[in-house]
C-alpha cells in the first residue's frame, strides 16, 4: 500500500485489533513508524559497537567488513520506508525532529566507524593519509546507496564481494606507504 496508505487504520486492520488499541501503544502514526524504523536498529547497533572494542584485533578491512554487513541489513530494511518520508513532508518533517531531539541518525554510525578507522592508524594499521571522516562517510552511503539500487531495480546480489571491494578501496590494504 506503500506509506500513505499505510494508515493507523489500515494497520490496526491488518494487525486485527482496533485503531484504538493502536493509540493505547503509540501516541501518534510517527510514533508507530519510528518503532518499525526502530525495530532494525540492532542490524547495525549491534556489530558497530562491537567495532570499538576491535581495534588491534583480526585485521581492520576484516573488522569493518562486519560493520558494514551490519550496517546494510539495517539499509536494506529501511530505505524502503525512509525514502517513502519524502513524499510526506510532515511526516519527514516529524521524523528529521525525531531523530535530532534523540541525536539519532546517520552521523551516529559514521562517527563509530571514524572512530574505529583512526584508533587502528594510532596503531599504524591503516594509513594515516586515509581521511577517516572521508572514508566513514563513503562507508556508510554507498552502503545505503546499494541498498537503494537493489531495491529500486529490484535485484539483490550478494553484499559481500562488493562490501570487500569497498572496504579495500576506501582504507587501502592495510600497509604503509
Amino acid at each position: 500500500r506503500g506509506l500513505s496508505g499505510a494508515t493507523t487504520k489500515a494497520i490496526a486492520s491488518e494487525a486485527g485489533c482496533s485503531e484504538a488499541a493502536l493509540y493505547v501503544h503509540f501516541e501518534s502514526r510517527l510514533q508507530l513508524l519510528l518503532a518499525v524504523l526502530e525495530e532494525s536498529l540492532p542490524d547495525m547497533l549491534v556489530p558497530l559497537r562491537e567495532l570499538e572494542q576491535l581495534a588491534g584485533t583480526a585485521t581492520p578491512a576484516a573488522n569493518l567488513e562486519k560493520a558494514l554487513t551490519g550496517i546494510f541489513a539495517f539499509h536494506h530494511r529501511v530505505t524502503p520506508t525512509v525514502c517513502a518520508l519524502f513524499a510526506e513532508p510532515a511526516l519527514l518533517a516529524g521524523y528529521r525532529k525525531s531523530l535530532h531531539d534523540r541525536n539519532k541518525g546517520p552521523h551516529g554510525a559514521i562517527a563509530r566507524l571514524r572512530k574505529y578507522i583512526a584508533a587502528e592508524q594510532k596503531l599504524g594499521r591503516i594509513a594515516q593519509d586515509v581521511d577517516a571522516e572521508i572514508a566513514a562517510t563513503t562507508l556508510m552511503a554507498n552502503s545505503f546507496f546499494r541498498s537503494f539500487v537493489e531495491q529500486f531495480f529490484d535485484r539483490s546480489e550478494s553484499f559481500a564481494p562488493f562490501c570487500r571491494r569497498l572496504v579495500k578501496s576506501t582504507i587501502g590494504s592495510g600497509k604503509k606507504p
